[in-house]
């Protein structure tokens, strides 16, 4: 079972929740927020999803059309974090080297002593941009794999520590696969959140038409920097959570697994595979998050009802008699949440879920 959701970012001694954390946190939302408004118009709730993985040590997938502005939203949103920032365009070319960096042979001119010296790639930077991560082939889309968990990357016999925080957001084109690779399911689920970026309402666009076909440039200021935002990642740790709202994140997560006992029927008719572990583990830490950034201090069943879909849909594959009828993962998850129920009364009492607890 993996523990890439509990390792890692376990709280110091010195770092105690307090309710100044958790408003400073709170506010620094709506300073993010107000600073991306000057650029990117409307997209709040990416937004918002976006940051609850970056304070729970998380990557995100972002799914959507081109021209919504994703690249700039994610340059722009590390701009407020005072965080470095690169950019990679995945190609049918591009070999691993060309994300991790590699090893050249460096001459002493005064000596002539030659020496191999490890020039870093675009991975060595706070938030990397993997744009397009579907055209690359299998192999290079691996190279991010090793990063991304172990957030280190091993060339030749050397291991090489990556920048702290370190943040992974790939984008993917949903409408044109002529050309792709699809990401292996292992390398899916070492994304936290999968985000779809929807196109923006009619007030929405019109905005973005009006401002940028003038001649006014935005400029954004740093909001928290990159030791605050390592301090905040292990505070959302130490947010409470009950055994009610874990229970119930379990019985989510429990309930897309096929051929496991409690589960309702149109689950067995519609999924052809379920979550791992990791969804669980997400889904708390995600609700964590949250809950911070609302300014809580724990975690409410709402806080996982929220986060379901894009911890679970990239997770929970449909089968082909689900695909015909045109029916998502996003619509069994909504099936799944009207019907389970929500307090702990009831899920105690009920004879499903104690079959689903028990298996």
């Amino acid at each position: 079972m993996s523990t890439e959701a509990t390792d890692g970012g376990a709280p110091s001694g010195d770092d105690v929740l307090s309710e100044a954390d958790a408003n400073r946190l709170h506010e620094a939302r709506q300073r993010i927020l107000d600073e991306l408004g000057k650029i990117i118009v409307g997209q709040e709730a990416v937004i918002d999803e976006i940051m609850i993985c970056l304070f729970s040590r998380g990557h995100v997938m972002l799914e959507g059309v081109p021209g919504l502005a994703k690249t700039l939203m994610i340059s722009t949103l590390a701009q407020t974090l005072d965080l470095s920032f690169s950019r990679i365009q995945f190609t049918p070319d591009l070999m691993p080297a060309d994300v991790t960096g590699t090893e050249i042979i460096e001459e002493d001119r005064s000596t002539g002593h030659r020496d191999f010296r490890f020039m870093k790639g675009p991975l060595f930077a706070n938030v990397v941009l993997a744009d397009e991560i579907n055209r690359t082939p299998p192999k290079t889309q691996a190279a991010l794999l090793e990063a991304m968990q172990e957030r280190q990357v091993t060339v030749g016999r050397n291991r090489h520590e990556l920048s702290d925080p370190f943040f992974v957001l790939a984008t993917q084109n949903p409408i044109e696969q002529e050309g792709t690779y699809p990401l292996p399911e292992a390398q899916q689920d070492r994304f936290m959140f999968k985000v779809y970026v929807e196109y923006p309402s009619f007030d929405e666009e019109f905005e973005v038409a009006r401002r940028t076909t003038g001649t006014a440039v935005g400029e954004v200021a740093p909001v928290l920097g990159a030791e605050e935002i390592l301090r905040l990642q292990r505070l959302v740790r130490q947010v409470p959570v009950s055994y009610h709202v874990v229970r119930y994140a379990l019985s989510l997560v429990r309930q897309t697994r096929v051929g496991s006992d409690g589960i309702p029927d149109f689950v067995e008719d519609l999924v052809g595979w379920g979550a791992g572990p990791r969804a669980v583990q997400f889904l708390i830490l995600g609700g964590k998050a949250r809950a911070l950034l609302q300014g809580r201090f724990h975690v409410q069943v709402e806080d996982i009802q929220a986060l379901a879909k894009p911890v679970l849909r990239h997770r929970m594959v449909v089968n082909f008699a689900a695909e015909s009828e045109g029916i998502t993962s996003d619509n069994v998850v909504d099936r799944i949440i009207g019907a389970t129920p929500t307090t702990e009364d009831e899920l105690s009492r009920d004879a499903r879920f104690q079959k689903i607890f028990a298996s």
